[in-house]
């Protein structure tokens, strides 16, 4: 490597060390892990400005640090709502400059979806996970839950639907984000022998 890429990295990353660390103790809840992600994000820097200067280096660096942090999540296949709440409203970019406001807003729409998605039947969640948060195929949600790969469609659709619905606060046959989950299922039930009738 060169001098003057080793001048660059000093120059254009090491200068932004403190606000790195700051951003990864705020996105990643393993503590001591902190110092092997910013060494491994500073390898992938560093490689890449081999090969290309990034003409944002800030940028870039904040960037792959993201992608380094989605990498171990996807990897880990244990997602927790709570890291990935602010992680995912994060625009990188802008890293210095967020809102409280911003922040606050991000953290009630994360609150609302997760008890949207706790309040969902058993069989949907299980296939809305599967398809939506570990990405696997309808085909392998399927084999892996026993069922037809027609059923995870339907229960993919009605978990959606259920979903936006408790989100956006719907009542009739979604799903009421103040009310107990057994209520919910009192109301479907309700629904049904209202429209047999």
């Amino acid at each position: 490597m060169s001098a003057a890429q080793d001048e660059w990295f000093v120059r254009e990353i090491l200068a932004h060390e403190a606000a790195l660390m700051h951003f990864l103790r705020r996105f990643w809840p393993h503590r001591d892990e902190l110092a092997d992600l910013r060494q491994e994000i500073y390898v992938r820097v560093y490689e890449a400005a081999g090969k290309a200067l990034p003409e944002q280096p800030k940028a870039f660096l904040f960037a792959t640090a993201r992608h380094l942090l989605a990498d171990r999540v996807r990897r880990s296949r244990v997602v927790s709502i709570e890291t990935m709440g602010d992680f995912e409203a994060l625009n990188v970019l802008m890293v210095d400059g967020l809102s409280p406001e911003h922040w606050c807003g991000a953290r009630q729409v994360l609150r609302r979806l997760s008890d949207a998605f706790d309040r969902l039947p058993a069989r949907c969640r299980q296939v809305v996970w599967l398809r939506r948060v570990e990405e696997l195929s309808q085909k392998q949600v399927a084999a892996r839950l026993g069922i037809s790969e027609k059923t995870v469609e339907k229960h993919l659709a009605k978990g959606m639907r259920l979903m936006a619905e408790g989100f956006h606060g719907g009542t009739g046959d979604g799903l009421d984000l103040a009310a107990p989950a057994p209520a919910v299922a009192r109301r479907e039930k309700r629904h049904e022998r209202q429209h047999a009738d």
